[in-house]
């Protein structure tokens, strides 16, 4: 019988997509991950890489932020934050479309703001701060958006413990 802990560890590959290759070619460091379920190209980038690669997405035609957004892999796990980009043209019927994964440390989640490459960024970026606690560094006005100023703690986060009482402040 074969011993198991010696067996052959497998890894699948992702193909490097149109995106990604344009990427490499051009100095950009980052990691292509498994397309979603439509097909559509994700990157992973790290944090300090994120503007200076926006930004040639940005000058390479994605021109549309359809969707910033944030979510926790898990408790004690890291957060991410997505960007989903369009490039969008007067004749195209079907756009290019590319997903930014950006995975970020629980304690100390920091990443640049995209606010000054896409304006749209702004309140989604402060939603996924008010919910997860990513800060976005850069940006003009981070604040909570959906709960009190004074709220404690990160509602969407899965570690997160409710209070047990809700106070209501100025319901009338």
């Amino acid at each position: 019988m074969a011993d198991e802990s010696q067996a052959p560890e497998t890894s699948t590959l992702v193909e490097a997509g149109k995106v990604s290759r344009w990427l490499t070619e051009n100095g950009f460091e980052h990691e292509s991950l498994e397309p979603d379920r439509r097909g559509i190209e994700i990157i992973k980038v790290e944090p300090d890489f994120l503007l200076p690669l926006a930004t040639a997405l940005y000058a390479y035609g994605f021109n549309y932020l359809q969707c910033q957004g944030g979510y926790d892999v898990g408790p004690g796990q890291e957060l991410v934050s997505f960007y989903n980009l369009i490039k969008l043209s007067d004749n195209a019927d079907r756009p290019e479309e590319v997903r930014l994964k950006v995975f970020l440390p629980r304690e100390n989640p920091r990443v640049p703001s995209v606010y000054w490459i896409w304006a749209s960024a702004d309140w989604q970026e402060r939603e996924t701060y008010d919910m997860y606690g990513i800060i976005y560094e850069g940006h003009p006005n981070l604040k909570r958006l959906l709960m009190p100023e004074d709220w404690v703690g990160w509602p969407l986060r899965k570690d997160y413990v409710s209070p047990d009482f809700y106070e209501l402040q100025d319901a009338y």
